[in-house]
């Protein structure tokens, strides 16, 4: 995952000195907004992935139906022709 940089002590100050906030709001929302951008950051590698996985699982899927499907059909054909008879 990438990190983002992120300078806290320039954004306390700027809450601090610009919105007013007590040192410790503008510290603690300094401390929750690194905490957020150094979480989970999606990559294009990431989504890559993830993509490929999903289109997979897709074909898989439609490989199953279209099986399913052909198996249904053949038993109605069956069945058509054993009550013409």
């Amino acid at each position: 995952m990438a990190a983002v940089a992120f300078d806290t002590l320039k954004f306390a100050r700027t809450l601090r000195d610009k919105a007013k906030l007590s040192t410790e709001q503008a510290e603690g929302l300094a401390d929750a907004m690194a905490e957020a951008l150094q979480g989970d950051l999606v990559t294009k590698a990431d989504l890559r992935v993830e993509l490929a996985e999903t289109r997979a699982e897709i074909v898989r899927w439609v490989a199953g139906l279209i099986g399913f499907q052909t198996l249904a059909i053949i038993g109605a054909v069956v069945a058509l022709a054993r009550s013409l008879h």
